[in-house]
C-alpha cells in the first residue's frame, strides 16, 4: 500500500510514494478531491481525513503548530469534523463550561451511542461550534474557568485551552 504525504514533509518524512500539495485534485475511493492545506498539529498534517486538527469537542496537540497557525489556517478552515474522542473530551469540555446546555446534551448523546458500541463520529461543524471548547476561545465561562485573561487573543486562549486539556 503507497505512503500519501504532504509535499512540505516530503524531505522530512521518509518513505512517501504519493506526493499531495495544496490545490490539486487526486481520486480517493472512487471520488476526486481537492487537496487542501490544513496545517494541524504537524506542519505537514495536510488532510481534512485525520485528528490531527480537529476533533469532536478538541483539537490536536501542538506538537509543532502553534496556536496561532492552528487557530488562523486550519480550524477556521475545516467544513466537517471526521475524528474521535469525543467521550473523553465531554468530560474535559463539560468540566471548563458546564452550564453550556449544547454540551450537556451533546454529552449524553455521545455517553448513549458509546455505550451501545455506536460510532460518535462524524460530528458536524454547528454542533463543534456549539459545544467544542476549542471553537469557542472568546466564550467568557471557560475563560474564567481557566483563568484566561479578558485582554488574551484567541490564538492564546486556544494555547490555554489545549494546555489545560493536556494536564487533564
Amino acid at each position: 500500500m503507497p505512503v500519501i504525504g504532504s509535499g512540505i514533509d516530503k524531505d522530512r518524512i521518509p518513505g512517501i510514494d504519493i506526493v499531495l500539495n495544496d490545490g490539486e485534485n487526486w481520486m480517493f475511493a472512487g471520488h476526486e478531491v481537492q487537496i487542501m492545506e490544513n496545517p494541524g498539529h504537524t506542519r505537514g498534517s495536510r488532510a481534512i481525513f485525520t485528528g490531527d486538527t480537529l476533533f469532536s469537542l478538541s483539537c490536536g496537540k501542538l506538537f509543532e503548530g502553534t496556536s496561532e497557525l492552528v487557530i488562523l489556517t486550519s480550524i477556521f478552515y475545516l467544513i466537517a469534523v471526521d475524528c474521535g474522542h469525543p467521550k473523553s473530551n465531554s468530560k474535559f469540555a463539560l468540566s471548563i463550561e458546564p452550564k453550556n446546555d449544547a454540551l450537556q446534551a451533546y454529552a449524553v448523546h455521545v455517553a448513549h451511542l458509546r455505550n451501545k458500541g455506536l460510532p460518535t463520529i462524524p460530528s458536524t461543524l454547528k454542533i463543534e461550534k456549539a459545544c467544542n471548547p476549542f471553537l469557542r476561545t472568546s466564550n467568557a465561562e471557560i475563560r474564567q474557568a481557566l483563568e484566561i485573561p479578558a485582554t488574551v487573543n484567541d490564538a492564546e486562549a486556544l494555547g490555554a485551552i489545549r494546555r489545560a486539556k493536556d494536564n487533564f
